[in-house]
């Protein structure tokens, strides 16, 4: 198996701007800045908490959009060029910001990021919005019909002979990356493409790649009538989906993690699919889908902030 990695601009860009945003120092320590990364998802929460903040507070907020993966956005955080993550998912920070073993009970894993968040980092890592956006194994339905595939298992077969386009953070992760997952499954695809998680749809939409590991609430999914795999041997952990904010912010500024709050347990995986497909498929931009769900729902006035009944 050869890793082939792409090297993108975005990600060189990303770190020049953080160098500069640390360099000039010109906004307020307590200034509200929310940081998201590229993908879809990240940029609708980010101007959701964006719209909710403004809605509930006097308080003027600035994002910072396109910031490459997990793991730069962990870092703007520890530098201070950020305040609030838009979405930071359990599964992920576990063994990447924070490179503690992956851990498959869902509360366990946001028990153990809560806590840990909390004593080496001083942030807080907020329940969750209420949905889970995992990794998955796809194909198209194309594929999955010619080889009779419904689960990741169903692929041992063929792997020798398939490209899979990857999420650039996952595939040299440990306890839940590329090389533990091929202990779990026992086979190896022929060739491996890490690439930023937004690439791998149009790779396997175009026949560039025959299968991909994409995110479960991706709009994409049904834009490109892909088949989700189900993962049998349940390789992949829980990654609950939350906001993380720094608790100096949250001190100074109270109104603004009652905001963070009314968005708790609000938001199902179902529901954010089908408003990352509104943006990926019918091209409305992140901001407005925001917009719109807010307003639908009335900025949850008449609701408070918690963890949705199981």
């Amino acid at each position: 198996m050869k890793y082939k990695q792409i090297i993108t601009i975005s990600l060189i860009m990303t770190v020049l701007f953080l160098s500069a945003c640390s360099l000039t120092g010109s906004s307020d320590d307590n200034d509200v800045k929310i940081a998201s990364m590229t993908t879809t998802e990240s940029k609708i929460m980010a101007n959701m908490l964006k719209l909710m903040i403004e809605h509930e507070t006097d308080e003027k907020v600035e994002l910072i959009n396109n910031l490459g993966s997990s793991v730069v956005l962990h870092q703007a955080m520890i530098n201070g060029d950020a305040n609030i993550s838009s979405t930071r998912y359990t599964g992920t920070d576990l063994t990447g910001a924070l490179k503690e073993d992956p851990v498959k009970d869902p509360k366990k894993a946001m028990d153990n990021v809560q806590k840990i968040f909390q004593e080496r980092y001083d942030q807080t890592f907020f329940d969750t919005y209420g949905f889970a956006n995992t990794y998955a194994f796809m194909v198209t339905r194309e594929m999955a019909e010619k080889y009779h595939l419904k689960k990741v298992s169903d692929l041992k077969d063929i792997a020798k002979d398939l490209q899979a386009g990857v999420d650039n953070s996952w595939v040299n992760r440990v306890g839940d990356g590329y090389k533990d997952f091929v202990k779990t499954y026992g086979f190896d695809f022929k060739d491996v493409y890490p690439m930023q998680i937004g690439l791998v749809y149009d790779a396997v939409e175009a026949g560039k790649m025959d299968v991909i590991l994409g995110y479960t609430t991706d709009g994409r999914i049904a834009s490109y009538d892909l088949v989700v795999l189900e993962d049998d041997r349940q390789f992949f952990p829980p990654y609950d989906a939350s906001t993380l904010a720094v608790n100096e912010l949250l001190e100074a500024k109270p109104k603004v993690k009652e905001a963070i709050e009314k968005l708790i347990g609000k938001i199902s995986t179902e529901q954010m699919q089908k408003l990352n497909y509104e943006a990926d498929n019918n091209l409305v931009e992140p901001a407005i889908v925001a917009e719109k769900f807010l307003e639908e729902h009335n900025y949850f006035e008449d609701e408070e902030g918690g963890k949705k009944d199981d």
